[in-house]
């Protein structure tokens, strides 16, 4: 198919916090020198910002590099933390809160704040659009494109007006080539162009596997009475340790008399019947929890994998013609339960490496970005952390606690030691002859829910004639062997009821795949025991429309 190209110097897949500070830097660096930088940034949500879900508390030392006078420009960077707790839920009724000496170091949140990280991404899309970066929302990058050597020299965003059976509609539009002396891949956790790079260029020959969690997020209106700006409270242990479970949960008053509030389930789980979002609902129904919402209106739900490696996970970041930034690659600061800065630092870096690049006399055609990185406190700060997730994975909540406690109050992150788990997390469940069958609660709809209400409020939106973006690559699998094995975890595993064990006839069964109830979050892609689930990017626009999340 002929397609029409356009030409940059650098092409930014993905608009978040990486790609924008990574689009950002470097037309501040051509400015600085006086040459002009092309940069274009496509997007696969129908905004930037759209996609965006995180907790989020906010270190803002990447973002007091990228714009030091970010204050005067009005970032939405304005509710400092003024409460920091910790606590521990011992079952459905009990919790303990340890004392703060006890708390590992990194996970003090003093001179941080509570933001929407969708709307600093807003923000974020602004100071880029001022700065001349072409800004392309609503576009998904759907291929690599190579050249004649193997270097990656852009992509093909994805047609547009095509019908469920691949064919062109009276809306046909063809998707854009668009061609970059280097392309930076920022499409967040698991993203599906960015887990071809790493397997095609063996990026993680040398890292552990990569872990996620999936986080699933609810926002509140609460009563004024209940409210308490600047709030913020983590914690872990039930309902996740009933099944043996790890994870955390997070909830923080931001302003305007909101809450935001999440459960993240690692992804190592073992038994196939658990639901994270039921977990979540069940949660809620928790009294340390359920006294901030009581009286209030939920407004808004999404979720999202997050990559939780850390250090010991970085795959290779450069490649011929390009490199991952942010969670495409995983640079999730575990131990404080933070990526965002992380994420910006890890797109500045890129984008310096490409600049002296692109700015020299004989550039590289692989950028040197690993090296900016190993000189960089980005580098410094994952070191420091790279037990923690390992440490909760192999020892469980309550010693693992205990080992980060040692490791990062008395040696620092520094501790002559590292740990590995190098056990992938669609290796983990058990067969479900062997595991105790979960069940919950009917939701009151007050303070738990269903999933099918819950999707609704994500605001979530796809053509319902057009290809389906969550592909088998045997459909066998779900009926004959996923069901037998492991009661098809992915109709629970789902977040958003996307996945479902239908009835054809007697006895015979299919997996029903509603499409267009996707929130993007990729665990299918994750977690699937045969890895059978292959997401790719349906048309752009569709997927989540997250408001101030």
């Amino acid at each position: 198919m002929e397609r029409e190209s356009m030409e940059f110097d650098v092409v930014i897949v993905g608009g978040g916090p990486a790609g924008l500070s990574a689009a950002i830097r470097l037309r501040q660096l051509g400015l600085e020198s006086g040459k002009d930088i092309s940069v274009c940034v496509v997007e696969k949500g129908s905004e930037f910002g759209a996609h965006i879900l995180s907790g989020a508390v906010f270190e803002t030392r990447a973002l007091d590099e990228l714009f030091p006078d970010w204050k005067s420009r009005q970032a939405p960077v304005t509710t400092p933390v003024t409460q920091d707790d910790v606590i521990f839920l011992l079952n459905e009724k009990k919790a303990v809160t340890p004392p703060a000496w006890s708390i590992p170091k990194p996970m003090h949140n003093t001179g941080n704040y509570i933001i929407s990280l969708g709307n600093l991404v807003r923000w974020l899309a602004q100071q880029a659009e001022a700065l001349e970066v072409n800004l392309f929302p609503g576009f998904a990058a759907s291929s690599i494109l190579f050249d004649a050597s193997g270097a990656v020299k852009g992509v093909v965003t994805g047609d547009m007006g095509v019908n469920r059976e691949g064919k062109p509609k009276s809306s046909f539009t063809p998707g854009y080539e668009l061609h970059a002396r280097y392309t930076i891949f920022a499409e967040g956790c698991r993203g599906h162009l960015g887990k071809k790079l790493i397997q095609h260029f063996d990026l993680d020959k040398n890292a552990d596997c990569q872990h996620y969690g999936i986080g699933i997020k609810e926002l509140w209106d609460v009563e004024p009475a209940r409210h308490h700006p600047g709030m913020v409270l983590h914690g872990a242990g039930w309902p996740l340790t009933d099944s043996g479970s790890t994870g955390g949960f997070f909830l923080y008053h931001t302003d305007n008399h909101q809450v935001a509030l999440g459960l993240i389930v690692d992804l190592s789980y073992h038994n196939p019947y658990l639901s994270p979002f039921d977990e979540m609902q069940r949660w809620k129904l928790h009294p340390a929890i359920r006294k901030h919402l009581e009286g209030g209106k939920r407004v808004a739900y999404g979720a999202r994998a997050i990559s939780k490696g850390g250090f010991n996970s970085l795959p290779k970041l450069s490649f011929p013609g390009g490199s991952l930034v942010g969670d495409d690659a995983g640079f999730l600061n575990f131990s404080k339960i933070k990526g965002s800065h992380t994420a910006m630092k890890s797109g500045m870096l890129c984008a310096e490496a490409i600049a002296r690049q692109l700015l020299s006399d004989t550039p590289m055609v692989e950028p040197d970005y690993d090296k900016e990185f190993k000189a960089s406190w980005l580098y410094e700060e994952l070191y420091a952390s790279r037990n923690f997730g390992p440490a909760m994975h192999r020892m469980g909540t309550f010693m693992g606690a205990a080992f980060n406690f040692v490791d990062q109050n008395l040696f620092s992150g520094k501790i002559p030691l590292t740990l590995h788990d190098n056990t992938p997390d669609h290796c983990t469940l058990d067969l479900a002859s062997q595991s105790k069958s979960l069940t919950y609660a009917k939701p009151d709809g007050k303070i738990s829910f269903d999933k099918l209400s819950s999707v609704f409020l994500s605001n979530t939106n796809h053509d319902e004639d057009q290809p389906c973006h969550l592909t088998l690559k045997n459909p066998d699998v779900p009926v004959k062997k996923n069901l037998p094995l492991y009661a098809e975890p992915a109709q629970r595993y789902c977040p958003a009821g996307v996945y479902e064990i239908v009835d054809v006839e007697e006895g015979h069964k299919r997996l029903q795949i509603n499409a267009q109830n996707c929130v993007h979050c990729k665990t299918c892609d994750i977690k699937d025991p045969a890895q059978n689930i292959d997401w790719i990017a349906p048309e752009g626009g569709g997927g989540p429309n997250y408001p101030n999340m």
